[in-house]
């Protein structure tokens, strides 16, 4: 992925995408200091006087951080430092690369806070715990780093929040769904995010069997992840509630290739439905091989937003016809805005589901920092870590791509309603994507 953004000219949007982003940003505080002029009156002589001597500039005196967790230090014609700890590399990659390029395109459209540019310092995650650990460990190195969007997986947000919370850093998540993050019991100071929270993901995927196949015996297979035993969990609650019953639960090792055993064990239990949220490419595996079972023709194969991505069908080969994902559905004017510029500056389309997700997180950190940056007559700033921390809780109905965003006291923002049922066809199976919106569930 291409960006041009350290050398584009800032190309303002004109019509809706111009009119949409003006409601994104927050109105600027004024320099509480005025910029000292000395100025001197000259006083009438017949005679020639000597040349004044120049008064001295005045120094702007230093502001002072009564921040209880500090401040971060902005010089005169320094840049802001945005962390981005994201997947970049492994199996889910893909997800990393698509929250990467919505915060290029966020900062092509603001390139500049209070008159300073703003850099992307980006961590490594894996989609892993060890992944998310060690990047929060390189990404603290940087002292002045403002805030982060990240992380992409919920096992490296469980892994990475202890040390980046305990640094008064905030940050905000544009993909992590388990429902751990935001309890009371678990969520640490410092952690939001704008995706939606996998308690209602699973019950998405069990109404949606349970109303439009009927499902009354299914299966579950899990990687042990938290992204994936948090769905499988949320999924079999809803799923008894409605009357049905899981009847079997299958665990895979990441990494491993064959899963005949497996699939064979559960083929022969006749359950009408599998579901699988996990991850390329053993999501891959399990439904190639899937095909080797008669058993299985008429078996519902359902996973969720791990295997909502563009390589997704064709890794996995003619048998994904049929198979659904449920995931983040986002439409409407403010979404094709953000399409239009993703084109723009970064060309094609985003390759997986949390895009528009990134782009909100990006743009509310851009406006925390608007919100509650203290200027100097010399241009720095200064930009404490609590007050920014206090303004995401304060969010109320902002405007985001996602819909109105509200962040609760544990730092949940998230509009849950934008969530849908994909299928797959062969359509994407030739290539295009995304899918297009198959069952949301009806208005309560």
């Amino acid at each position: 992925m291409r960006s041009n953004l350290n050398h584009r000219r800032h190309n303002p949007a004109v019509g809706l995408v111009g009119s949409f982003l003006a409601l994104l940003a927050c109105s600027t505080l004024a320099n509480p200091l005025g910029q000292l002029v000395a100025t001197s009156t000259p006083t009438p002589s017949a005679t020639p006087v000597p040349s004044a001597t120049p008064l001295p500039t005045p120094t702007p005196e230093p502001l002072e951080c009564d921040d209880p967790l500090g401040c971060v230090e902005v010089g005169p014609g320094e840049r802001i430092n945005l962390g981005a700890m994201l997947a970049l590399s492994g199996r889910a990659s893909l997800l990393g690369e698509d929250s990467l390029g919505a915060i290029q395109v966020a900062l092509a459209e603001r390139p500049e806070i209070l008159g300073h540019g703003i850099d992307i310092v980006t961590a490594d995650t894996k989609c892993s715990a060890d992944g998310g650990e060690l990047a929060a460990q390189q990404i603290l190195q940087e002292p002045s780093l403002v805030a982060i969007v990240g992380t992409s997986c919920s096992s490296e947000a469980f892994a990475a929040m202890p040390a980046i919370s305990e640094a008064g850093l905030l940050m905000c998540s544009p993909s992590n769904t388990n429902p751990g993050l935001t309890s009371p019991e678990i969520w640490l100071p410092g952690y939001f995010r704008v995706s939606h929270n996998d308690l209602m993901q699973g019950r998405l995927a069990a109404e949606f069997l349970s109303r439009e196949f009927g499902v009354r015996r299914a299966a579950t297979i899990t990687d042990n992840s938290p992204f994936s035993n948090g769905l499988v969990e949320a999924f079999e609650e809803a799923f008894e509630q409605l009357g049905g019953d899981v009847i079997a639960n299958g665990f895979i090792g990441v990494g491993n290739t064959d899963y005949r055993v497996l699939l064979g064990t559960l083929a022969a239990q006749g359950v009408d439905a599998i579901y699988f949220p996990i991850f390329e490419p053993e999501g891959d595996y399990i439904i190639a091989q899937a095909a080797a079972f008669e058993e299985l023709n008429e078996t519902v194969l359902m996973s969720a937003d791990g295997l909502l991505a563009d390589t997704f069908p064709e890794n996995s080969g003619p048998n994904v016809v049929g198979v659904f994902v449920t995931g983040p559905y986002v439409s409407g004017p403010a979404y094709e805005a953000f399409l239009d510029l993703w084109k723009l500056h970064i060309g094609g389309v985003p390759p997986s589901g949390f895009h528009a997700h990134a782009f909100d997180c990006t743009n509310l950190i851009l406006n925390a920092i608007e919100q509650v940056a203290v200027a100097s007559s010399d241009g720095s700033l200064s930009i404490g870590r609590q007050a920014l921390r206090d303004a995401f809780h304060s969010v109320v109905d902002f405007p985001g791509v996602t819909g109105l965003l509200t962040c609760g006291p544990e730092g949940d923002c998230a509009s849950f309603e934008a969530l849908a049922v994909f299928q797959i066809t062969q359509r994407e199976l030739n290539g295009n994507w995304p899918p297009p919106m198959f069952w949301q569930l009806p208005p309560r």
